[in-house]
């Protein structure tokens, strides 16, 4: 039993109509889910990944309206890392976000590695950019803290990395600034662990024998979660790979309208008033 590498990656925005335009405008990501923060219904979860959704290429946001400026610390995840499929491509996005490392609009770094892996590449369609030269999932995320090796190791990390039956992705680690963090606008809030549709209590099991604190299995709905934190800090996720993005839209119109899942959706009239308007993006 492996984790699947990366399923997703959650974040921070100040500022969701913006943030909708930089990452299907200038990112080239298509917008798959629109929905609200299942533990604070009262803000949005957007989801961005590929064409079809696929875990290893969704980046999520939460909207906290005009929150705080974040910074990255001991026990959080700084940097997102994206593939691309050549060194062609790498020069593309130097023009295109103006250079390679480069930072969203609420100040989320991000870095492109070309791809070594033979996982499929996830892409997204979008007119401007040529899907030789689009970004194609995560490679992995990295850290300020200590490598909790054993702790990653009894979950079955090799040198902060895990490969499952399709793809492999990584944590990496290096030493925090001696600024403490803050939580805010341009911060990753948690990273999730893919995992295969019946394993969800195995997993809780295991990280239990390796000493975390893991939630009960929470039912999302789109994947099934459990949470908890890893020994430096990161909030790690382990979400099952579906029921998936098309389990209640017609794949061919994801994220165009509000999306709740069941239990939440006799709140609608309350929480859809209290949520920015956002721009068309197909």
């Amino acid at each position: 039993m492996r984790l699947d590498g990366i399923h997703h990656v959650t974040c921070i925005t100040a500022d969701a109509p913006r943030n909708v335009e930089y990452y299907t405008g200038v990112l080239g990501l298509r917008l798959v889910k629109k929905s609200v923060n299942q533990d604070d219904p009262t803000v949005y979860h957007l989801f961005y990944a590929d064409e079809d959704g696929t875990p290893g290429s969704d980046i999520t946001f939460f909207e906290y309206p005009n929150a705080r400026e974040g910074r990255a610390g001991a026990g959080m995840i700084h940097t997102v890392v994206w593939r691309v499929g050549s060194d062609e491509a790498l020069e593309f996005w130097r023009e295109r976000a103006g250079s390679v490392p480069f930072t969203d609009p609420d100040g989320l770094r991000h870095d492109l590695v070309v791809s070594a892996v033979p996982d499929a590449p996830l892409i997204a369609d979008h007119p401007e950019i040529p899907r030789e030269l689009a970004l194609q999932g995560f490679e992995g995320v990295r850290a300020y803290g200590e490598e909790p090796t054993a702790f990653l190791e009894a979950l079955g990390f090799e040198d902060g990395l895990t490969r499952g039956e399709s793809r492999q992705g990584w944590i990496s680690y290096e030493p925090a600034p001696a600024e403490p963090g803050v939580g805010g606008a341009g911060t990753v809030h948690h990273v999730a662990w893919a995992c295969g549709l019946d394993e969800q209590e195995a997993w809780r099991a295991r990280v239990l024998e390796a000493g975390g604190h893991p939630t009960p299995v929470i039912d999302r709905f789109w994947f099934r979660s459990i949470y908890f934190r890893e020994p430096t800090g990161v909030l790690f996720e382990i979400a099952t790979l579906g029921p998936g993005f098309a389990a209640d839209e017609d794949p061919a119109h994801l994220g165009e309208t509000l999306i709740l899942p069941p239990n939440f959706e006799h709140l609608r009239s309350q929480v859809e008033p209290l949520l920015t308007p956002l721009p068309k993006t197909r």
